[in-house]
């Protein structure tokens, strides 16, 4: 699933290449990946893309009324936001197709299926694509991104000045969780999933099971430089890159995520693997859990 870095990266690449140009087209292949009705998505044609922003998770295309562009007025400006979920993906063409698209009903098409394509008036445009079964790829038009609760209900930005250590000790003091649930919670704070979560739970050297209300002073320090760290070092990484190769960029910068059955960059240890019902958690023993192998199911602790 595509993280604050990944988002962030991609925010920036559409803003490059389609900020200043017109909307020609907006069809919808996948119905079910459109979650709004009003205003409809044919109101996106003729308008003007103002810029390109992130939210957590979301990115949000900002488009200018028809006029208003060269005012600076909001006033009927739309949002196009999108929330890739695991299988989305955004495919940019310098030359994109004119074919007509074919709404599709359904959701279990298998392998890669277009959900949205945007035209640009220069002939470029992008593709919203989902791959496997489980289409969960959500496209809302709206009038402010707040009318969205997902959005309206996001945490802090970990990168924003607002997330302070003091902030994070009252989001780890506020209610007894395991630490990698409360980093992952969107509402808590915005844009970490399952990958990143891994990742700075490695780098603070803690396990990803330890309750939030036994963190002391210099834990929730700890813990609050290495969010900082690895999310900040994770959107420079993707800087500049193509939207093609940023799922490559991720995964070749991950130290444990991902990386069950290989050695740990830090301490050479085997990097263990907790596996859930749809999802899995990677850690080392050695960094973080004082070499107690955590055992492999939901309700886990830690084996003696």
């Amino acid at each position: 699933m595509p993280e604050l870095p990944e988002v962030q990266a991609l925010a920036d690449f559409l803003g490059e290449r389609a900020a200043g140009r017109t909307v020609v087209a907006a069809d919808v292949a996948a119905i079910a990946a459109l979650k709004t009705y009003d205003p409809p998505v044919t109101d996106l044609v003729g308008r003007t893309v103002a810029g390109v922003d992130r939210h957590g998770k979301w990115l949000d295309l900002r488009l200018d009324a028809p006029g208003t562009a060269s005012t600076g007025s909001t006033a009927g400006e739309l949002h196009l936001l999108v929330h890739l979920s695991r299988g989305g993906w955004v495919r940019w063409s310098d030359r994109a197709p004119t074919t007509p698209v074919r709404p599709r009903l359904g959701g279990s098409s298998k392998g890669t299926a277009l959900a949205l394509r945007v035209r640009l008036d220069d002939g470029s445009g992008f593709d919203l694509t989902e791959a496997g079964t489980r289409k969960r790829l959500a496209v809302h038009v709206v009038r402010d991104p707040d009318d969205v609760e997902q959005v309206r209900t996001l945490g802090v930005e970990p990168l924003s000045p607002a997330f302070t250590p003091e902030a994070l000790a009252t989001l780890l003091h506020g209610k007894n969780q395991q630490v990698k649930g409360l980093l992952r919670d969107q509402r808590a704070i915005a844009g970490i999933g399952n990958a990143y979560s891994d990742e700075i739970l490695h780098v603070a050297r803690t396990s990803p099971f330890k309750l939030s209300r036994s963190y002391t002073d210099d834990e929730v320090a700890a813990l609050h430089e290495a969010v900082v760290t690895t999310l900040r070092d994770a959107v420079a990484a993707a800087a500049g890159r193509p939207a093609a190769e940023l799922k490559d960029a991720k995964r070749a910068g991950m130290r444990v995520h991902g990386r069950t059955g290989q050695a740990c960059p830090v301490c050479g240890d085997t990097v263990r693997e907790v596996s859930f019902a749809d999802r899995s958690l990677q850690y080392c023993a050695t960094c973080q859990t004082g070499g107690q192998v955590l055992a492999d199911r939901r309700m886990s602790r830690l084996l003696k």
